[in-house]
């Protein structure tokens, strides 16, 4: 049974990352890279599908962790009645990705303490067991393209398909235990050093955090969700992955389990402002670059999703072998989502490149013309019905945000003209502005509610009204605009958190349940901010930040009934979003006043 989401932790190398949990054990983990089949899966089935647990052999009293000060090293200490000891594990990032190691080092801290450990290693989501073989610095497994090498000084022995181990760790004493992928057809690695890795590690962290220029008052939660968004980046080109899991469940025991480890292009401007707004210009400059190689090609072709590298086929498949994390069936690989039609993504790709640009970052004329293309296709786009942001599995609706961002779309068009004197029919696109503008505020308004709707004709709301005023379309104090905050803090907020809309089968064909979605949370603390509601935004923003497990990660979604974290874990999404607003209540013109006026 995997432990709760809250009790996980992330190591990462900005290749792949690993879910250790609060016992000891890692639960999942996929190699070489973010979106390769797990070869740890008990996250999604249970110990048979792979995980490695080292742990102490006798009863804990007490288990602290934390991360050595600004880096991905985790150091999860246990204390017993036999002494006290702590498992420092890391992912080196000095590497290429030909090699993915994943270190663990049993630090004796007090006393003699007795470890167990057991490794189940398995192929393809827990569904391959591998070949064996002993080895004199450990052991290597093969299974298919994959190959792992064991490096320990421990000895090791096989039982039921997995390799187990009883040691004893004394005080001063250090005890390291490497695995090592590799391609199967190659020879096997060379033996590293772990004790000069994990220094040269904690070196590559601490340099990058030194970089961060945010000093404000909540340095330590921004701090470590830049360094979560660090982390959750494939080095080689630049992509942010939402998440690292797959099939983490939007509700325990329902079927809204996606997969997350693909970039979403809705993200982009959200990360950008959260990166370039703390000083990271090298991976907001590599995020652009991943977005500019991504939506090369026909406009009408563009995806909501990509992979890694800009992958366009993302066939969604389901596993039938893992019964999902507490239930929650099915588990699924892959993402439909990529293949739908959401007009609010050709919004954020204009944006994201207008404020590169407001930034200094030079996007070059390959960009234009690429932004020229895409705004051709959406002038006769615009107007046509779409899956929305939230990715509804139903049928397509002129949802009101879509047609918002289709104004920024044009919108940061006619600026790039006025702004940086590029070559574009401005004028006809100054009309199309107001012709979206003029649309929304008579067919994506109910004067019955009060409110701005989730789609023309309809009465429900949608928590991604609050974007309007954070992408410049509306005053955040314009009274169709303040009527729209309260009746979502009314109709959406649940104990004080924000839901994406009304789970009830009116937008789409899923079962119903969900949990709180807070990055719409955090988009009702910028809101508040900008609408001079100063003391309450601060008030939410620090129960938002109270929802952080103990290591400063959050989730996607947040069940206030169960007040658990719910969703994939952690949530690049979430983290942007608690940056932005943290940047909002800090800084007095922030991204949410910068985004709205730029």
């Amino acid at each position: 049974m995997p432990l709760p989401i809250e009790d996980y932790a992330l190591i990462g190398n900005t290749y792949t990352a690993a879910l250790v949990g609060r016992d000891g054990s890692i639960d999942w983990l996929c190699m070489p890279r973010f979106d390769a089949g797990a070869c740890f899966a008990a996250l999604l089935g249970d110990k048979r599908n792979g995980h490695w647990l080292i742990a102490p052999g006798v009863e804990v009293s007490a288990t602290r962790r934390c991360y050595r000060n600004d880096t991905m090293i985790l150091e999860t200490e246990f204390e017993t009645a036999a002494g006290k000891a702590a498992i420092i594990d890391f992912m080196p990032v000095n590497e290429h990705g030909d090699n993915v190691h994943l270190i663990r080092i049993v630090e004796g801290r007090g006393g003699e303490v007795p470890f167990k450990m057991e490794m189940t290693l398995r192929g393809d989501y827990g569904h391959i067991v591998p070949w064996v073989v002993r080895r004199d610095y450990g052991l290597r497994a093969i299974a298919g393209p994959e190959a792992f090498a064991l490096r320990t000084p421990v000895k090791m022995r096989g039982k039921n398909f997995s390799t187990v181990a009883d040691f004893t760790v004394a005080e001063g004493q250090s005890i390291p235990f490497m695995l090592t992928w590799y391609p199967s057809h190659e020879n096997e690695p060379r033996a590293a050093h772990p004790f000069r890795m994990l220094a040269d590690t904690e070196h590559y962290w601490r340099s990058w955090s030194a970089q961060c220029t945010y000093h404000g008052p909540w340095r330590d939660p921004v701090m470590r969700s830049l360094l979560t968004l660090k982390a959750l980046t494939y080095a080689p080109t630049g992509g942010i992955v939402a998440a690292p899991t797959t099939s983490l469940p939007e509700k325990l025991g329902g079927v809204r389990n996606w997969d997350y480890r693909f970039c979403w292009l809705r993200d982009a401007t959200f990360t950008l402002y959260s990166l370039l707004s703390s000083g990271y210009t090298e991976e907001a400059h590599a995020w652009r670059q991943w977005l500019i190689r991504s939506i090369a090609g026909r406009p009408q072709e563009l995806q909501v999703l990509y992979g890694l590298g800009g992958e366009r086929r993302l066939t969604e498949l389901e596993l039938d072998w893992l019964h999902g994390y507490e239930g929650s069936r099915p588990v699924r690989i892959g993402n439909a989502a990529h293949d739908q039609f959401q007009l609010d993504v050709w919004g954020e790709v204009m944006d994201v490149l207008h404020l590169e640009r407001r930034h200094a970052i030079e996007a070059g004329a390959e960009a234009w013309h690429v932004q020229r293309v895409m705004m051709d296709f959406l002038e006769g786009a615009w107007d046509q019905p779409d899956n929305g942001i939230w990715e509804v599995r139903g049928p397509r609706r002129q949802f009101t945000h879509s047609k918002v961002m289709a104004w920024v779309a044009f919108d940061r068009a006619v600026k790039s003209v006025e702004f940086f004197h590029l070559e574009g029919p401005v004028d006809r696109w100054r009309k199309l502005r107001d012709r979206i503008h003029a649309d929304v505020l008579r067919s994506g308004y109910s004067e019955q509610r009060k409110a701005f709707v989730q789609y023309y004709g309809a009465e429900q709301l949608d928590a991604a009204l609050l974007m309007m005023p954070l992408v410049g379309f509306i005053p955040a104090n314009d009274p169709r605009m303040v009527s729209t905050i309260g009746a979502i803090e009314r109709d959406l907020l649940h104990n004080g958190f924000v839901k994406r809309y009304a789970t009830d089968g009116k937008t789409e064909s899923l079962p119903p349940g969900e949990g709180a979605f807070l990055p719409c949370s955090f988009w009702l603390v910028d809101n508040l901010a900008m609408i001079g509601q100063e003391s309450k935004a601060r008030a939410m923003f620090e129960r938002l930040l109270s929802l952080c497990n103990d290591v400063g990660l959050i989730s996607e979604e947040y069940d206030p009934d169960l007040r658990r974290q719910i969703g994939n874990f952690p949530q690049a999404f979430t983290h942007v979003s608690l940056i932005n607003s943290a940047l909002n209540l800090t800084v007095a013109r922030g991204p949410a006043h910068h985004r709205a006026t730029n």
